[in-house]
Protein backbone atom coordinates (compact mmCIF):
# COMPACT_ATOMS: atom_id res chain seq x y z
CA UNK A 1 0.00 0.00 0.00
CA UNK A 2 1.27 3.45 -0.76
CA UNK A 3 1.54 5.96 2.03
CA UNK A 4 -0.06 8.78 0.03
CA UNK A 5 -3.50 7.29 0.77
CA UNK A 6 -2.95 6.43 4.42
CA UNK A 7 -4.31 8.57 7.24
CA UNK A 8 -2.46 8.58 10.55
CA UNK A 9 -4.47 7.44 13.58
CA UNK A 10 -2.27 9.57 15.80
CA UNK A 11 -2.72 13.00 14.18
CA UNK A 12 -5.47 12.35 11.56
CA UNK A 13 -3.30 13.82 8.79
CA UNK A 14 -2.08 12.06 5.65
CA UNK A 15 1.00 9.95 6.39
CA UNK A 16 2.73 11.43 3.33
CA UNK A 17 2.86 14.82 5.08
CA UNK A 18 4.76 13.39 8.08
CA UNK A 19 3.33 15.76 10.67
CA UNK A 20 3.99 13.59 13.71
CA UNK A 21 6.70 11.04 14.67
CA UNK A 22 4.31 8.15 13.95
CA UNK A 23 3.71 9.44 10.40
CA UNK A 24 7.41 9.91 9.77
CA UNK A 25 8.26 6.43 11.04
CA UNK A 26 5.58 4.76 8.91
CA UNK A 27 6.58 6.79 5.87
CA UNK A 28 10.20 5.63 6.22
CA UNK A 29 9.11 2.02 6.76
CA UNK A 30 7.00 2.08 3.60
CA UNK A 31 9.86 3.62 1.60
CA UNK A 32 12.21 0.82 2.66
CA UNK A 33 9.88 -1.98 1.56
CA UNK A 34 11.00 -1.76 -2.06
CA UNK A 35 9.78 -0.54 -5.42
CA UNK A 36 6.96 -3.08 -5.80
CA UNK A 37 5.51 -2.60 -2.31
CA UNK A 38 3.10 0.09 -3.50
CA UNK A 39 1.57 -1.96 -6.30
CA UNK A 40 -1.73 -3.70 -5.83
CA UNK A 41 -1.94 -7.46 -6.47
CA UNK A 42 -3.61 -7.06 -9.87
CA UNK A 43 -0.79 -4.83 -11.10
CA UNK A 44 1.77 -7.40 -9.94
CA UNK A 45 -0.12 -10.17 -11.75
CA UNK A 46 -0.26 -8.04 -14.90
CA UNK A 47 3.48 -7.41 -14.72
CA UNK A 48 4.09 -11.13 -14.30
CA UNK A 49 1.90 -11.95 -17.32
CA UNK A 50 3.69 -9.36 -19.46
CA UNK A 51 7.07 -10.73 -18.35
CA UNK A 52 6.09 -14.33 -19.18
CA UNK A 53 4.73 -13.25 -22.57
CA UNK A 54 7.96 -11.40 -23.34
CA UNK A 55 9.97 -14.46 -22.38
CA UNK A 56 7.79 -16.63 -24.63
CA UNK A 57 8.30 -14.25 -27.56
CA UNK A 58 12.05 -14.21 -27.04
CA UNK A 59 12.17 -18.02 -26.76
CA UNK A 60 10.07 -18.42 -29.90
CA UNK A 61 12.18 -15.93 -31.82
CA UNK A 62 15.47 -17.61 -30.91
CA UNK A 63 14.25 -21.15 -31.68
Amino acid sequence: MTYDRLVCANCAAPVSQGRCPVCRANRERLRQEGPFAGLNPMALILLLVVFVAALALVAQHTA
